[in-house]
């Protein structure tokens, strides 16, 4: 497994490259002035739309505005704005949060974009299952282009359909499934594996049903799930509401400057904000991925820019409400930087090694912990699978992205046996500790030893680690006590439940495209079974993040280049529409979406 994960770290270093930062960032600024700052039409004309204002049901399509927005933000209103927020804080600091904004911002015409070229291009012969989205674009814009470009068009189609489908299987689903049972295990007991199965029954009840199921279940559930959170959210900073000023002070001076270590924030540098902020957004709002085209396609319409400039809502309120609000809890709240819990009152030592590459340095712990030296007023307050970790400083090197010298060291509550050799012997709670690697490509300098911080009472400062969601969990807790267990747990369902069947409808778009419809009924028994598996296969944040990024930077690579060849075409179409708006040739009616 480790050459595994190597691989996929090297292939999404190379994803990951400056050129995708700049052509997504560029892509943005490129259809904002294009579009004459589209985003004023979108959250204005839009509203309407989605209202049901322009609605006719005679035109063709499956499901309304106001659905077809639905299933496009159950897919990202989910684990991304509850998890992936907290995991960009945690490793960016606040001033990762500008970063997201920007995406956001921008993201709204990338979309309203991408969506309109979709519609354009639709397949409507199926009227209760229509079809769209960058493969069908490529296809029919090139196909009639001579040989050579109809080549390129079903080369591009296909490769994006692979991305489609790496992105489904990996952020769409077991990065969902992943964050859903770690909570539910850490605040429940609940296994991972029991979480995975549910899961699974539940998600296939829904995605054998079709667009039009999916549709009426995310109309219902996003809007719920949605409100719930704001509201849950909003109180936490009304009670906070004299840490808003500094909290934002402090997220505008992070994000053009270095964030120091302090507690159990670990420090990050400009550089590192920015990137962290822009993969967490992308991953939020899924903007240039071409992902939501796929669920916009099925919208009743006639109109192809109509449904783009209702797309263009999606990174507003996924982007700047929904990971605005997590953000803000996890910040007033202090939960980012928390100081460690007390002393570890065990003794401990570090043993450095090289790996098989004679060039990793490795660190083990040397440290038999039991629960009984961890500093908590009852040792009922932790239990098995609590994770932990101590902070450590490298002599003679610095981190390339974070600019210092700390490391974690993490651990993790175990059942043991009190007796080794005697398998039926008693057993007890203690920390099985996790070994610290040094690549030599992460750091700069001559890496020496590896010395553990002494707290302010000489002892080792032990930090609870809380993940993703966790983390957002324990910020609601910290104001009401509680919250966050139930509503961020009973949240985190709901938004992984509605993003996987979202997801799973467009991996079925890709591999119909691929292999016709009889892939459809193996994908989506596939899809079923690795939903059990992101639950209890994955044990590391780090790990589930390579596969997450994997995903979604494979798609920008194959869509940027799409729409910016491509997206002249929506731009007219976008720009007509306007003319016949501001000529009043749209009727307006009084009905609301059904």
């Amino acid at each position: 497994m480790d050459f595994f994960w190597t691989v996929v770290n090297q292939i999404g270093s190379m994803i990951w490259g400056p050129a995708t930062f700049i052509g997504l960032l560029g892509a943005g600024i490129l259809f904002t002035l294009w579009t004459r700052v589209t985003q004023y039409r979108v959250m204005t004309h839009g509203i309407d739309v989605v209202r049901g204002v322009y609605d006719d049901p005679d035109d063709p399509g499956a499901i309304n505005h106001f659905q077809a927005l639905s299933a496009a933000l159950s897919a990202t209103v989910g684990l991304g704005n509850i998890a992936g927020v907290a995991l960009a804080i945690g490793a960016g600091g606040p001033g990762a949060l500008v970063w997201m904004w920007i995406v956001g911002f921008f993201g709204m015409a990338l979309k309203n974009v991408e969506i309109t070229l979709a519609m354009m291009y639709r397949d409507t012969s199926d009227p209760e299952n229509p079809s769209g989205g960058a493969m069908h674009v490529v296809r029919q814009v090139l196909g009639d282009k001579g040989p050579f470009l109809a080549t390129v068009g079903k080369i591009a189609g296909v490769l994006f359909c692979v991305t489609l489908i790496i992105s489904t299987i990996t952020g769409g689903n077991m990065f969902q499934a992943w964050s859903v049972a770690g909570l539910s295990e850490a605040y429940f007991g609940v296994p991972k594996l029991a979480t995975g199965i549910i899961l699974a029954v539940v998600v296939g009840m829904v995605i054998l049903g079709g667009i039009r199921r999916i549709g009426t279940v995310a109309g219902k559930l996003v809007p719920f799930m949605c409100l719930l959170y704001l509201l849950s959210g909003l109180a936490v900073l009304v009670i906070n509401s004299t840490e808003i000023p500094r909290v934002f002070s402090l997220i505008f001076s992070s994000a053009f400057g270095e964030t120091e270590a302090s507690g159990a924030f670990v420090g990050g540098t400009l550089g590192y904000a920015f990137m962290i902020g822009m993969k967490r957004a992308l991953f939020s709002n899924e903007a240039g991925q071409g992902s939501a085209p796929i669920a916009h396609a099925a919208a009743k319409t006639g109109e192809p820019a109509r449904e783009g400039i209702v797309g263009g809502l999606g990174p507003f309120i996924d982007t700047i409400c929904i990971c605005t609000l997590t953000a803000l809890v996890i910040l007033t709240t202090n939960t980012w930087n928390r100081p460690a819990i007390g002393d570890l009152k065990a003794p401990i030592a570090m043993v450095q090694s090289l790996a098989e590459d004679s060039e990793t340095l490795v660190y083990s712990v040397e440290s038999a912990a039991q629960v009984s030296d961890l500093p908590e007023q009852r040792l009922d307050d932790w239990s098995q699978g609590d994770k932990l970790f101590l902070r450590a400083q490298v002599e003679g090197a610095i981190h390339k992205d974070r600019n210092n010298s700390i490391v974690l060291v993490r651990g993790v509550v175990v059942t043991a046996s009190v007796d080794p050799e005697r398998p039926d012997a008693a057993t007890e709670l203690q920390v099985k500790w996790g070994k610290v690697t040094l690549p030599p490509g992460d750091w700069q300098g001559m890496a020496g030893g590896l010395a553990l911080e002494k707290s302010e009472t000489g002892g080792f400062g032990v930090y609870r680690d809380y993940e993703g969601a966790q983390l957002t969990a324990f910020a609601f807790d910290r104001v009401f006590p509680g919250l966050g267990k139930w509503l961020v747990t009973i949240a985190a369902w709901l938004f992984a439940i509605s993003t996987m069947i979202s997801w799973s409808y467009y991996g079925e778009k890709g591999v119909t495209y691929l292999f016709g419809a009889g892939g459809v009924i193996p994908y989506k028994l596939i899809f079923l079974v690795l939903i059990v598996i992101g639950a209890f296969g994955i044990e590391s944040s780090d790990e589930m993040l390579l596969l997450a990024d994997l995903g979604t930077g494979s798609m920008l690579v194959i869509n940027i280049p799409i729409i910016l060849c491509l997206g002249g075409l929506a731009v007219k179409c976008l720009r007509d529409y306007d003319r016949k708006f501001l000529n009043g040739e749209f009727p307006r009616n009084d009905e609301s979406p059904k």
